[in-house]
């Protein structure tokens, strides 16, 4: 890209991490990584400052100290979180992980980065504050130069930035590094590109310059120089004027290292505000300024990116622009490894929120890790792949959706039964229904199930009386249920005669056995219903009219011209309506009222 003027300049800035980038703006924050699958993951935060800490961000000099602290903690805090992400390995959780999610309940990655940032920030402080203190006070033992001497000064400072570039240049040798350089290039790639007015596309970003004013790099090295400029002016007035007498080595040195730990807020300070001056400015005076931070960049610690790494700076950017202009658009969070009882919890307290039964939850943890609902309360890690299927089907399920359309398939009676808004989702009781129906069936008998909906019972009952020679036939007035009845046919590899029809207006033929779970809700009744029922599962397969007995009459008129000599109707009812449909059949030789799990009356069984 040529060097034009910028057309606009953006507030966001960013920060690159292990297989990614995270970028803040005014009220939001963003972190997008590429997880070992190759999928872009995005974290997305709104910031909350208090009252406070929102005043001493505004204030010249204590604001820079405060960022700088602010930026710290958030930083580490960002790094910790791509590195669950792009540390995942889905391969082999390893025995320690294991262990220590069964009895510490703890995820051996937090671990490992919570140590990493302890060690970074002691290695910073033995780096760049013990090692050039250790290293001139080495030298001042053979040579007559001490704290009040110019030269003493010269050469802290000269080890210090000798210190700085060469632990900038010795990291370069790790792949890790040399990775985070490249997003950290694609991070200002795509800062410069939204400035210069370019097409956020991988393709167009790829175009623009690597180096930035604002880069974290350029404020390092300000805060290089202004605290060799501030701790030199200290250090000589301290030691000349108020510790002239101290002659102990040790103790000169404890001084010292002292007086740098406390300086530090007011080096920030310094810093910041140098930094945010020359970044007003755009002529040879100031850029001679920032010419040594952008060599640094250029040189050191931006590498020319991928378009698959500006693809996830890209991605961290779009973000946070849409976050800070509508407060509407969503939090989000990485999908990670965990521990399960805490991702359990946290998923039935997202349930919960949404007023969603919390036992869906466990459903949907016992199936993804293939484990039985009661074995959920053992301990365990839950792997990254097996937490993005939880995570798909959780949120799908936040949406209304039922459960078991998200999950695509239940059981039923044994058999696999595909679901969908074509049919009502199986239910519990009318498992009992097919139990009746299939105790009652004999060698050789022919089988009608009215209304078959998903087919399940048809199915169950083809599946239960293979070599009995029985016969099932199954019926719907919707084509589209009867095409999901054939699909679980096939799936369950039963044989089953399907018959688009209204009742028995498309039937023929006498049978032994009539089985059927009619619409019985009542018309004034649906809207009360959970919302996922009402809003989902089809109409047409609850609505029984206004007192809900609309199918049980047409059956009534119709049944004994379709029923074989010593026939049996089986029926599934609603709770209070047994003996209203019982005066529907009073031509009739036998009838029995029998009770469901809960024990409601819930099934008939009528002879004639």
């Amino acid at each position: 890209m040529s060097k034009k003027a910028k057309k606009k300049c953006t507030y966001i800035g960013g920060q690159a991490v292990l297989e990614g980038v995270m970028m803040m703006g005014k009220s939001s924050m963003a972190t997008a990584v590429r997880d070992p699958d190759g999928e872009i993951q995005i974290e997305s935060k709104r910031l909350s400052r208090g009252k406070h800490l929102s005043r001493a961000m505004k204030i010249p000099f204590v604001r820079g100290t405060v960022n700088l602290f602010n930026s710290l903690v958030l930083g580490i805090k960002t790094l910790m979180r791509a590195a669950e992400v792009s540390g995942d390995d889905d391969e082999e959780v390893g025995r320690l992980q294991k262990w220590l999610a069964e009895k510490c309940k703890v995820n051996l990655v937090t671990i490992i980065s919570i140590i990493s940032a302890v060690l970074g920030v002691l290695l910073a402080v033995g780096i760049f504050i013990f090692l050039p203190q250790f290293l001139v006070g080495l030298l001042g033992r053979v040579s007559p130069i001490n704290e009040t001497h110019w030269a003493y000064y010269v050469l802290l400072g000269v080890l210090k930035l000798l210190i700085f570039i060469g632990y900038l240049a010795l990291i370069l040798l790790l792949k890790d590094i040399r990775r985070l350089y490249m997003y950290h290039g694609a991070e200002h790639k795509t800062i410069n590109a939204f400035e210069h007015g370019v097409e956020l596309t991988p393709e167009k970003v790829k175009e623009c310059s690597r180096i930035h004013d604002r880069c974290g790099t350029s404020f390092l090295f300000i805060v290089l120089f202004v605290n060799i400029v501030i701790i030199s002016a200290v250090n000589w007035a301290f030691f000349t004027y108020v510790a002239s007498g101290v002659t102990n080595r040790y103790l000169r040195f404890l001084i010292k290292f002292g007086i740098e730990l406390v300086l530090l807020p007011l080096i920030a300070g310094v810093s910041y505000e140098v930094l945010k001056f020359l970044a007003k400015f755009d002529n040879k005076f100031v850029n001679f300024f920032k010419a040594p931070g952008k060599l640094i960049q250029k040189t050191l610690t931006t590498r020319e990116p991928d378009e698959e790494m500006i693809e996830v700076a890209i991605a961290a950017f779009n973000r946070v622009l849409a976050m800070d202009a509508d407060p509407a658009v969503p939090e989000t969070e990485f999908v990670t490894s965990g521990i399960l009882s805490k991702m359990l919890a946290d998923t039935k307290a997202k349930f919960a929120a949404a007023e969603i039964d919390e036992s869906d939850a466990e459903w949907i943890y016992s199936i993804v890790l293939d484990i039985k609902r009661d074995e959920l309360k053992n301990e365990r890690m839950v792997l990254s792949s097996e937490s993005k299927k939880i995570h798909a089907i959780a949120s799908e399920r936040l949406t209304g959706r039922p459960l078991w359309y998200v999950i695509g398939d239940t059981d039923f009676n044994g058999c696999r039964i595909k679901v969908d808004e074509r049919a009502l989702i199986p239910r519990p009781e009318t498992e009992l229904l097919a139990d009746y129906a299939i105790k009652s069936i004999e060698e050789g008998d022919k089988v009608l199930d009215l209304c078959t909906g998903s087919g399940c019972i048809a199915v169950s009952i083809a599946k239960s009386c293979v070599g009995k020679r029985v016969s099932v036939t199954a019926a719907d007035l919707s084509e589209a249920a009867i095409m999901l009845a054939q699909e679980n046919a096939k799936l369950n590899g039963v044989n089953v005669n399907f018959v688009q029809s209204d009742l028995f207006a498309s039937v023929r033929g006498r049978y032994n056995l009539i089985v059927c779970n009619p619409p019985y809700i009542k018309s004034g009744d649906i809207a009360g219903l959970q919302k996922e029922v009402r809003g989902f599962e089809p109409k047409i397969a609850l609505d029984g009219g206004d007192d809900g007995l609309d199918f049980y009459r047409r059956i009534a008129q119709s049944v004994r011209s379709y029923l074989a000599k010593d026939g049996v109707l089986l029926l599934e009812c609603g709770e209070g309506q047994p003996e209203e449909i019982l005066k529907l059949f009073e031509r009739r030789d036998y009838a029995m009222v029998m009770k469901d799990l809960n024990g409601v009356d819930r099934f008939i069984k009528i002879a004639f």
